[in-house]
């Protein structure tokens, strides 16, 4: 079976002449969310499904994914952790901060993490930074997969509190949750824009696809903290 290696950490598999994106389970034998579990030459690989990740599908759109094995991830919107144990898979050298408001998704995360210890879960509004302040170190990317519509916001204030100068923001943005009528594609260039110039943290937009047909009206969004260093 041919294995390519995306990404750190991140495979390709060719399977019967059909391509299956995929992690190196970091607990061999053990499944997260009914994912299949294939091996090859004493490796065990955990099949990752874009229709059920966003970063899964940005994957499959090309985009150049900014996580090393060594990373330190802030996860905004963990739900049960289906993306997170990927994510997790990858950071064999790293941690990932994953918050989630929900206390009953968070029952299943918790149950995740005490299987993975780089996986840090935190109990908490993704508006309110301030209140995990005291848990998160600076990191190297965010990840933000929210349902707010405040999503441009709710990104900058954490860079602001969390990413590392010239660090990397990869936001998931929904159009649906932000204005149930307008145009994906208006939301979309203005919730950019936002992020361009709109608060007192500037960045870079380095990539920006949808994300069909995995994930209808969604911008996949990758970012690079602006930081004037004068020259």
């Amino acid at each position: 079976m041919p294995v390519r290696e995306l990404s750190s950490g991140i495979y390709e598999l060719d399977i019967d002449d059909r391509k299956m994106l995929a992690t190196k389970n970091m607990i061999p034998g053990m499944s997260v969310y009914g994912e299949r579990l294939i091996t090859e030459d004493d490796t065990e690989f955990r099949q990752w499904d874009p229709s059920r990740s966003k970063l899964g599908a940005m994957l499959l759109k090309n985009f150049d994914i900014p996580i090393e094995a060594d990373s330190t991830v802030l996860y905004l919107g963990a739900a049960s952790g289906t993306t997170v144990s990927h994510v997790s898979d990858i950071l064999t050298d790293g941690l990932v901060y994953a918050v989630e408001f929900s206390p009953r998704t968070m029952r299943d995360l918790i149950q995740l993490c005490d299987q993975r210890p780089n996986i840090i879960p935190i109990l908490a509004d993704a508006n309110k930074p301030q209140s995990y302040a005291h848990i998160v170190e600076k990191v190297d990317v965010i990840f933000q997969d929210v349902a707010q519509p405040n999503q441009a916001e709710i990104a900058a204030i954490n860079s602001k509190y969390f990413l590392e100068e010239h660090g990397h923001l990869m936001l998931s943005i929904k159009s649906r949750s932000i204005d149930t009528v307008a145009s994906p594609k208006k939301i979309f260039k203005e919730e950019v824009r936002k992020l361009e110039s709109g608060f007192d943290i500037e960045f870079e937009v380095l990539e920006r696809k949808e994300l069909d047909p995995f994930h209808e009206d969604h911008l996949g969004l990758v970012a690079q903290m602006f930081v004037d260093d004068g020259e």
